[in-house]
């Protein structure tokens, strides 16, 4: 004989429906939490100790022996030397400067393929879209040393110039800032292509009729309406893509120069060869110190886009 669920019962599954809710709105707090700030407080904390030779290479920041003085070791020094030496003061700018440069290149290659992917008919864009996120299934590493083949002085570029006599001796493109704008651009081009496809797929076509309809043309139309309706799909998408390439070290690791270098290959020469961790996890606080100006951005125009 069935019988109803009483109060008790059906107040016993609320209450189990509500920790469940709670559970799953606090998951990812929780990962935020274990996976971010606990990381980034321990970065902290190195960056506030003293280099020494031991293991770890750091000073312990709290000294809880009975006759210490001076329990608490923390020390500004390490960022006061990052934002006073002329290496590091030109390391974040000559980043900062090629991850701008590559954005725009990035926007600029993106922008059209977006567009036209937006306006393909309905039963191609599935596969223009896949055809973009196909690099994606190959390794990064893999790409970036398929670059090399290209670009090297026996490498396809210049063989085939040589051989259609455009040249007479090989171009120096490895191991240069141009080099690094194409693994740059070839990397994150669909970051940025995604994003505007999403913005350019969703725009209003009878505004643009209508603009035509009263003399525009359609450069005007595409000024006046098409770009500052796509402006949320541009700001996320340089974002996605400034944002990762400063703190590159693949790229220009691989590609790159002596005479170029960026934050996160002088990283990873701090953390490992000089084994300096309270200096490098100085650097790491202040490069995310730069970046939380355009990521406070991306999350606006997200949370715009979203409402839209």
């Amino acid at each position: 004989m069935n019988k109803t669920p009483g109060y008790k019962g059906l107040l016993a599954v609320n209450l189990s429906a509500r920790a469940v809710n709670r559970g799953l709105l606090w998951s990812p707090y929780l990962w935020l939490l274990l996976f971010f700030l606990a990381p980034f407080a321990i970065v902290i904390k190195i960056s506030l100790s003293e280099i020494v030779l031991a293991s770890p290479p750091y000073q312990p920041m709290f000294n809880w022996a009975e006759d210490a003085t001076q329990w608490f070791n923390g020390t500004l020094e390490n960022y006061l030397f990052v934002l006073r030496d002329r290496l590091y003061l030109y390391t974040f700018w000559n980043s900062i400067q090629t991850a701008a440069i590559s954005t725009v290149l990035v926007l600029l290659l993106g922008y059209p393929m977006a567009y036209a992917i937006a306006r393909a008919p309905a039963d191609k864009q599935g596969l223009l879209l896949m055809l973009v996120i196909i690099p994606f299934w190959t390794s990064f590493l893999l790409r970036i040393y398929a670059l090399t083949g290209l670009l090297n002085t026996h490498g396809v570029i210049n063989n085939a110039l040589l051989g259609l006599q455009l040249i007479d001796q090989p171009l120096q493109l490895m191991y240069t800032d141009f080099a690094i704008y194409i693994g740059i651009v070839y990397s994150y081009l669909p970051f940025m292509i995604l994003p505007l496809y999403a913005t350019l797929e969703r725009l209003d076509l009878s505004l643009v009729d209508a603009a035509s309809d009263l003399g525009a043309g359609p450069l005007r139309s595409f000024v006046d309406i098409t770009l500052p309706l796509s402006l949320p799909g541009i700001i996320a998408g340089c974002m996605l893509v400034f944002i990762p390439a400063m703190g590159e070290f693949v790229i220009p690791s691989l590609l790159g120069g002596a005479e170029s270098p960026m934050i996160g290959r002088v990283l990873y020469d701090e953390f490992f060869l000089n084994r300096d961790w309270p200096v490098s996890s100085a650097i790491a606080v202040v490069l995310l110190a730069l970046l939380l100006l355009p990521i406070a951005l991306l999350r606006h125009y997200q949370a715009k886009e979203a409402e839209q």
